[in-house]
């Protein structure tokens, strides 16, 4: 590996000298694929320096994503261009990264190859989003009409066991009623709390800090050797919402964190701005980003792609309605909630807008 090399500046080379002014994320780099020059776009996709970039490997910022490290040798040998699609950047303690990857052979001193990132096509991201919100949406309607239809007997069968219970002079018969009445009050709860997500909102002006700090109280009374860690934004404005949806929904996330951490761990609440965003198919000039990130084991891979639906669960007690809930309280705020997950991070994104573009 290489020191940093001060004097690899896009000044040197004046057929690139315009790469500053572009959106897109570009990286030059030499046959040997040490990084030459980065432009202003890559450093902000990225998050980081010139100065801590160029001189070393381009495996120190992209990892190591597929089939990526053979493209760009075949480029070198065969002076082709090439188009990646959907790659996957993974780098320890960072937000995972799915981008376009265009790579051109160049000449410019000792730069060999041209890569220009792009994040992957919005289009098909909301066609996506729009797909799967529609797909849960039909999901929590059939668990919605199955639970009224199970709460319907439950008050029948519970009601029976008590008259039942009042005719029994045998103790050790009642203790069966006592079970029959008991197991139809945990039934009557999960019912509740399925039909739970569809009460109406009671939206007010509020700190989005102020939620967080409520959860991070909670979650330290019920798992106290979980570390919960802040990492404010505190010039984000206020933001219009449910108070007591915001804290269910943010607490049923760090509370599955701290669940599939055995108690045990490390906690990030975290908050920024995100500018000119879409969510809901509808543009917003600001908007809060607010992640809940663990160290833990990650989600398993079966259920990844399921995690929000109801009922479904990685753990072999868990209800499965949890993200389910927290899910459907952010899109009645217009809200979108993801999850990027690998072992040794788990990153649940929530965001909420702040300020509507009109002219959109």
């Amino acid at each position: 590996m290489q020191n940093d090399q001060t004097d690899l500046t896009p000044c040197a080379h004046p057929a690139f000298s315009g790469l500053e002014l572009l959106s897109s994320a570009v990286v030059l780099v030499d046959d040997e694929l040490i990084v030459q020059y980065l432009n202003p776009g890559a450093e902000n996709l990225f998050a980081v320096s010139s100065r801590k970039t160029i001189g070393y490997s381009l495996r120190r910022l992209l990892g190591e994503p597929s089939g990526l490290g053979t493209a760009l040798n075949n480029v070198l040998r065969d002076n082709w261009s090439y188009t990646g699609h959907n790659l996957t950047i993974v780098r320890p303690g960072m937000d995972t990264l799915h981008l376009d990857c265009t790579v051109t052979p160049v000449e410019a001193g000792d730069a060999r190859l041209l890569l220009e990132f792009r994040p992957m096509d919005a289009h098909l991201k909301v066609a996506r989003e729009e797909q799967l919100a529609h797909q849960q949406q039909a999901n929590r309607e059939l668990i919605r009409n199955l639970a009224h239809e199970i709460k319907n007997p439950l008050g029948g069968i519970r009601g029976s066991a008590q008259l039942l219970e009042r005719e029994l002079n045998d103790p050790q018969l009642r203790e069966y009623t006592q079970v029959i009445i008991a197991e139809a009050d945990r039934l009557q709860d999960l019912m509740n709390r399925l039909l739970t997500s569809h009460r109406m909102m009671q939206p007010s002006q509020l700190n989005a800090h102020d939620v967080l700090e409520r959860v991070r109280r909670l979650i330290l009374a019920e798992f106290p050797a979980v570390d919960v860690r802040r990492d404010y934004d505190t010039s984000l404005p206020f933001i219009t919402g449910d108070r007591e949806q915001l804290i269910q929904a943010i607490l049923n996330i760090a509370r599955n964190a701290a669940q599939a951490m055995d108690g045990q761990g490390e906690i990030v609440l975290r908050t920024r701005a995100a500018r000119q965003i879409t969510l809901a198919k509808r543009r917003f000039k600001l908007a809060l980003q607010l992640q809940v990130i663990d160290n833990g084991p990650g989600v398993p891979d079966e259920i990844r792609d399921k995690i929000f639906y109801p009922l479904v669960s990685g753990r072999e007690n868990g209800s499965g309605l949890g993200l389910s809930l927290a899910q459907s309280f952010i899109e009645q705020h217009q809200g979108a909630i993801d999850v990027e997950s690998h072992p040794g991070r788990t990153c649940f994104t929530v965001y909420l807008p702040i300020t509507r573009d009109a002219d959109a």
